[in-house]
């Protein structure tokens, strides 16, 4: 009984994912052309910032239970996802098209953002030969970068509109309603996938490492999955990036920042080097695919696929074995 409870969980909440998705590009699309601002600002605020709520939920609820390895491992398995699964499956879609500013300004923030996060991840073990931990201070330091990165988008904000004018498919009231309606839509359907997935999991005996960089991640991930979908058919491919860009930033400077900020130290036990190796170069590879043509082609999708499929392969793999 318990089961089919949770599959009718899961069920449901795909239902809301898929919807939620459908009306919140669509309120997102308009809400871009009533301001007069690119649909990049756009997915690099109201739709990552929104995608990603269930990432920071699912962290704060998890370090307040004492399990930091699962709150780790949401953050880098979500960032994981997001380029490799999400980007490899977009472009294989549509081709994605990157604005010459992302591959300048947005993408490089993403990589420097990623890389302080390896290295204040490491720095005490470096240091003293300790355990890997993020302090607290760490924490504020990842709040500030997010702050820069507010900044940044503000002072964007009012310097760029969009330089072709589109006629916006909802007023703005409406546009701003769908908007809403689209986060709580994917927020209330991917917490209903998690729950239903994770007790599951739990159930059969898998590892806090295993969950997380799996189950939690992909499922936090669902909306950002969701709505890449729904965009690449749409051939919004800026929502796209923007939506995967601010998201992994988010999920780093916030879903990891504000719980061990409010919680204390971490010091996840079960991560391995090589999680943080393939985040860190998930970012760098997708800045190297979009640097040379300001373009993600369904090749270059399809290799994020590979690779994406080679690590989870090798994480299943050590589970079982």
């Amino acid at each position: 009984m318990e089961i089919a409870l949770q599959i009718l969980l899961l069920v449901v909440g795909f239902v809301l994912l898929i919807k939620g998705a459908d009306i919140l590009v669509s309120g997102a699309s308009s809400v871009a052309a009533n301001f007069k601002v690119s649909k990049m600002l756009i997915g690099l605020t109201i739709v990552a910032f929104g995608t990603s709520a269930p990432e920071l939920a699912v962290s704060i609820s998890s370090l307040a239970a004492g399990s930091t390895d699962m709150l780790l491992g949401n953050v880098i398995g979500s960032n994981i996802m997001n380029i490799l699964l999400l980007v490899g499956i977009g472009a294989m879609i549509c081709p994605i098209i990157v604005k010459r500013n992302t591959v300048m300004k947005e993408l490089p923030i993403l990589l420097l953002i990623s890389t302080a996060l390896v290295v204040l991840f490491l720095d005490v073990s470096l240091a003293n030969g300790s355990n890997n931990e993020i302090t607290r201070a760490d924490a504020i330091v990842c709040l500030l970068f997010f702050a820069i990165f507010v900044y940044y988008l503000i002072a964007m904000a009012r310097k760029k509109r969009t330089e072709k004018q589109e006629k916006p498919e909802h007023k703005l009231g409406k546009s701003l309603l769908l908007t809403l309606l689209g986060l709580v839509g994917i927020v209330g359907g991917s917490q209903m996938v998690v729950h239903g997935a994770s007790s599951v999991a739990s159930a059969i005996g898998i590892s806090d490492r295993m969950i997380s960089l799996t189950v939690i991640a992909l499922g936090t991930s669902l909306p950002e999955l969701v709505t890449t979908i729904t965009a690449a058919k749409r051939k919004e491919t800026d929502l796209i990036v923007g939506n995967i860009i601010g998201s992994n930033i988010f999920n780093i400077c916030v879903v990891m920042g504000i719980p061990v900020a409010l919680f204390g130290s971490i010091s996840p036990k079960s991560f391995e080097m090589i999680d943080l190796v393939v985040m860190l170069g998930s970012a760098a590879l997708l800045w190297i695919f979009v640097e040379r043509d300001r373009k993600i082609s369904r090749l270059e999708g399809a290799v994020f696929l590979l690779i994406f499929a080679a690590y989870y392969g090798s994480i299943i793999y050590g589970a079982i074995v």
